[in-house]
């Protein structure tokens, strides 16, 4: 996604309503000089790729988003590694360049995906996660 997009998303993501083309425009050209059927294009490809729904509102589109930030941080994240001739080398070079707060996140996004097996009396291994840290418990939108 290019960065006009990723301009675009972020502000429907803090806005967190849906949001007109035009609203969208007065935003971005505080920051830069743009036109309005940029903008409108700009949505319109977002809608094409499943970003944002929109609904018509007289003659325009309100458009609001699909996902989570985070849920489109990751499919961008798989779309760069699924690119890849060598997943390995990617995700090698992927690390050597994350900062230590960004392994440490890493590090706790690994435990809580990591499943142990625990074998059932059927035979089947079921999934069971391990919650390694009771405190996430108290945390907002903990598990």
């Amino acid at each position: 996604m290019g960065e006009l997009e990723d301009a675009v998303m972020t502000r429907v993501w803090k806005w967190n309503r849906p949001v007109t083309v035009r609203e969208v425009l007065e935003d971005l050209q505080k920051e830069r000089s743009i036109a309005y059927t940029t903008v409108m294009t700009v949505l319109d490809n977002l809608h094409q790729k499943g970003w944002v729904r929109r609904e018509s509102e007289g003659r325009a589109y309100r458009y609001e988003a699909v996902s989570t930030r985070a849920a489109y941080a990751a499919a961008l994240m798989n779309e760069a590694w699924s690119q890849s001739d060598n997943a390995a080398a990617a995700l090698v070079a992927f690390f050597g360049m994350m900062s230590e707060e960004q392994r440490q996140a890493l590090q706790d996004a690994m435990r809580i995906v990591q499943l142990p097996q625990t074998p059932e009396a059927d035979g089947d291994n079921a999934a069971t996660p391990v919650d390694e840290n009771p405190a996430s418990r108290d945390e907002p939108g903990g598990r």
